[in-house]
């Protein structure tokens, strides 16, 4: 499928929007994760058919989207209602349109987001590595209960500063660990090779992460817990707190429930029980020093809480369908685009008959 950009004003900011498919196709919405912008989709999109009707945004922050602060006390909500507001932008598809939502990583959580306030403009739900329904760290169990009171550990204060500061400058050398080429290579995905000739292109993505306290990462507090940082109120590491995102009560019930399916890889180093990017999971490896142990402070099952809360769901009247990939990391549209789109196009034809 051969894709366009547009620029689609929707009040509050103007939306940098890749367009593909035939305007009146089957209505497919892609949100893309964080450190990334629509064109991460790049391996998906070369294999999908233009019966669909493809519209895949820059959130606000990345690409080539307005900048636009990011409320961290609404979770997610920002980047919902922007996401909203193209199901009824004139030219992207017939009017009404009620698209399959796609959602990879941090997008996952804003699908869920957009199913829980406008559940009746969401047809299906495919979640690729979401993040947990209950956030990201900070929490000690399937039911998302908070480790410290000030969740301590997440936000904007728990992301590498040295990371930050390559991804401000542009980096794109292979120097260290924390240079985004490396961590795109070693994090986004289990095989570095699966990036194939996509690699600069997808790179670029990752280089169009707006950096500052209102966008990535946040701003952050001191804590008197360990490891000393609490989330602050601005920017999307925080909105991921799960001091401000929570999701799980509200998806379990939706009145209306659209299919889901969960799509994720057994050798993700993010979305995982143990996620290399959460404090708790590295302290206990010994690679953050003070760890107060396993009693205080476990790591985060977050792939054992999102089965929990889908389990909730297809129990309170929904379905879900969970398809894991071995030897995959965190991007199983890149790493077995054949298979993910077979995956979605199953989920298309199953909401469109």
């Amino acid at each position: 499928m051969n894709v366009r950009p547009l620029r689609v004003g929707t009040g509050a900011i103007t939306q940098n929007v890749l367009v593909g498919g035939s305007e009146d196709g089957v209505p497919v919405l892609l949100v893309h994760g964080n450190c990334s912008s629509a064109g991460y989709w790049l391996p998906l999109l070369r294999r999908l058919p233009d019966s669909l009707r493809v519209v895949a945004p820059d959130l606000r922050g990345y690409g080539a989207t307005d900048p636009a602060p990011v409320d961290a006390t609404r979770g997610l909500r920002d980047f919902a209602d922007d996401v909203a507001a193209l199901l009824d932008a004139p030219g992207l598809w017939a009017a009404g349109s009620s698209p399959v939502v796609v959602g990879h990583s941090i997008g996952g959580g804003v699908a869920m987001q957009l199913a829980i306030d406008h559940p009746d403009r969401v047809a299906g739900l495919l979640l690729e590595a979401p993040v947990s329904p209950y956030g990201f760290g900070g929490t000690r169990d399937e039911r998302g209960t908070p480790t410290t009171p000030d969740f301590a550990g997440t936000g904007g204060g728990s992301v590498s500063p040295d990371f930050v500061a390559r991804l401000a400058r542009g980096d794109r050398g292979d120097d260290e660990p924390t240079s985004p080429r490396n961590v795109l290579r070693a994090s986004y995905v289990a095989d570095p090779a699966s990036l194939g000739a996509d690699e600069e292109a997808l790179l670029d993505t990752v280089l169009s992460t707006l950096v500052g306290t209102d966008n990535y990462p946040g701003d952050g507090v001191e804590s008197p817990n360990w490891p000393g940082s609490a989330p602050g109120t601005r920017g999307v590491t925080n909105a991921i707190s799960p001091r401000w995102f929570r999701t799980a009560e509200d998806l379990i019930g939706l009145a209306v429930k659209p299919p889901i399916v969960w799509v994720h890889g057994a050798a993700d180093a993010i979305v995982s029980d143990t996620s290399l990017f959460d404090l708790a999971y590295l302290g206990k490896l010994g690679a953050v020093p003070g760890w107060p142990g396993d009693e205080q402070c476990p790591p985060q099952p977050m792939v054992a809480q999102t089965r929990a809360v889908l389990d909730g769901y297809a129990s309170a009247g929904g379905t879900y369908t969970e398809i894991v990939y071995d030897g995959c990391g965190h991007s199983p549209h890149v790493e077995r685009p054949a298979e993910f789109a077979e995956a979605l196009l199953k989920l298309v034809t199953s909401v469109s008959r």
